[in-house]
């Protein structure tokens, strides 16, 4: 169907993808006829293999395919595998686009009778509050699909776990307009097209541009409008109800001989784009509304990363609230480890040796001790008052990072609340106790009384917290039927203290735990 045109290439030689709408139609047509889906995958070719493509391994599931020769192994093969496949499986496999309509697309080249992929089409399952569905996402050739080896410096990344982090974090309540910067392949965007009416996605690199408009279309979504330029330049002057960014935020040295990756590298040294991102997104931001990303910034010179973060969003032009919490913190040689292993660069080899080295002296001239990962939520003030500042570190394991964003929308909720009621307010409030929450007492050995309470969270960010006998009975207490003042006096009766100093004390816990979701309001 239709003749090969002439694409740019990227500086691999990989072919820049022609999103053309119709073309894009007809592939979508013949994946979903195909069955071309992940549950059906992970059945052709075994649970075991399916969780082996998930650390690098492809061997598994090629053996698993067999000799199979129907419809779904053949694209499992070329363009989940990466492995080339005869001209005439290709053209049964996809017989309304066929090869040539595949290589129009710019995601094969025909080699004689064998088909050769130059770019891979996953399916990626998600669930929200309105459901769940599948989407596929093409991208460059990656590592299990190579083989192995160094990506080009130019390469397009398709869905990987940072991606599926910020997709689950991006909250779920309706909006209007919607900026992806840095959009990469578009998974922010097709995200926040299940909530929002229209997408700006923006990005530096053209090839990356062309596979988010390719994706839009092979979604059957036509309310992503691309274009191209560095962080804010391509939306200069227009401000979103929301901002959703994965940046290029990987602290890379910038010396000769260290690959600068563009869907990870921003160019500047240390984690000035983060900083940059974090000063400037406020300005494009209509009053109430919320930027989301990821990022990594630098403990240095005694100045802890999160107090750092902290500085720009006080250094905003426009005042900025603030919920910024690190996940992770890793020490010089760990990061750079990580990073340099990530661009397919094995350790014990010559060039690891010297991009370790770089790495580590860039990291000395400024003083860096250790580098925090974490998320970062910045909502534009909307009576020019930031009533919400909140900085932590959460180590602990999050029971679904994928459904954050929901809890995300009602702990911002919950505060705006809170922020207009005084005490007196709060006492007269309704609660009830979420239906995730759990409490564990320990005890010693032969004393009745627990030594330690604790609650503990099944949802949200899996908070346990130790908490004292009064808290503990009113939270257990909370089951939507009494105020909270009522329940404060009838505990400080059973306890026998007084009841103005234990509502006193316990109030401010009250607000702390409906925020951290233990507590709703009924």
């Amino acid at each position: 169907m239709g003749h090969n045109r002439d694409r740019g290439s990227g500086l691999n030689g990989a072919v820049t993808p022609n999103p053309d709408p119709d073309l894009c139609a007809v592939l979508a047509a013949d994946l979903q006829a195909a069955r071309f889906r992940s549950e059906a995958l992970r059945a052709a070719w075994g649970v075991e293999a399916d969780d082996a493509i998930g650390r690098g391994l492809r061997v598994p599931a090629l053996r698993g395919l067999g000799d199979r020769s129907d419809a779904l192994a053949t694209l499992g093969r070329l363009l989940v595998l990466g492995v080339a496949q005869p001209l005439a499986a290709v053209d049964a496999a996809l017989p309304r686009l066929g090869a040539t309509g595949l290589r129009a697309l710019g995601l094969a080249a025909l080699r004689d009778d064998i088909v050769e992929p130059r770019a891979i089409i996953r399916p990626q399952s998600y669930l929200d509050t309105d459901g769940a569905g599948e989407w596929w996402f093409a991208s460059d050739l990656d590592e299990l699909a190579l083989g192995g080896g160094a990506l080009a410096e130019d390469h397009v990344l398709g869905v990987g776990g940072a991606s599926l982090t910020l997709a689950g974090l991006q909250l779920p309540t309706p909006a209007g307009r919607v900026l992806d910067l840095g959009t990469g392949c578009g998974i922010q965007a097709l995200r926040a097209r299940r909530y929002a009416t229209s997408v700006v996605a923006t990005d530096l690199s053209e090839r990356a541009l062309a596979f988010a408009r390719l994706n839009a279309l092979l979604n059957h979504d036509e309310h992503v409008e691309t274009r191209h330029g560095s962080l804010f330049e391509p939306v200069a002057g227009e401000t979103f109800d929301r901002i959703v960014t994965n940046p290029p935020f990987v602290i890379t040295p910038r010396v000769t001989g260290v690959p600068g990756y563009e869907y990870r590298d921003g160019g500047l040294v240390g984690d000035a784009l983060v900083e940059q991102v974090v000063r400037g997104v406020g300005a494009h931001l209509v009053p109430g509304g919320v930027a989301q990303l990821l990022g990594n910034w630098e403990s240095r010179d005694g100045v802890d990363g999160l107090e750092r973060v902290r500085a720009w969003v006080d250094a905003s032009p426009v005042p900025l609230e603030a919920w910024v919490v690190e996940r992770e913190q890793l020490n010089p040689i760990q990061y750079a480890e990580m990073w340099i292993r990530d661009g397919g660069t094995t350790p014990g080899s010559p060039r690891h040796d010297a991009m370790l080295t770089a790495w580590l002296d860039d990291f000395a001239e400024r003083g860096v001790t250790s580098i925090g990962f974490g998320y970062v939520l910045l909502r534009r003030a909307p009576d020019g008052v930031p009533q919400l500042g909140r900085y932590e570190r959460v180590s602990q394991p999050i029971p679904s990072e994928g459904g954050l964003g929901s809890h995300l929308a009602l702990a911002l909720a919950a505060h705006d609340r809170l922020a207009g009621m005084d005490d007196d307010a709060l006492a007269t409030a309704i609660l009830r106790t979420a239906a995730d929450v759990t409490e564990a007492r320990h005890h010693l050995p032969g004393i009745g009384d627990p030594q330690v309470i604790e609650l503990r969270q099944g949802a949200g960010f899996g908070r346990s917290i130790q908490v004292d006998p009064g808290l503990a009975a009113l939270v257990g207490a909370c089951d939507g039927e009494l105020a909270v003042g009522p329940l404060i006096a009838a505990i400080a009766d059973l306890l026998e203290v007084d009841g103005d100093a234990l509502r006193a004390e316990l109030l401010p816990r009250v607000r702390e735990l409906v925020i951290d979701g233990f507590l709703a309001f009924a």
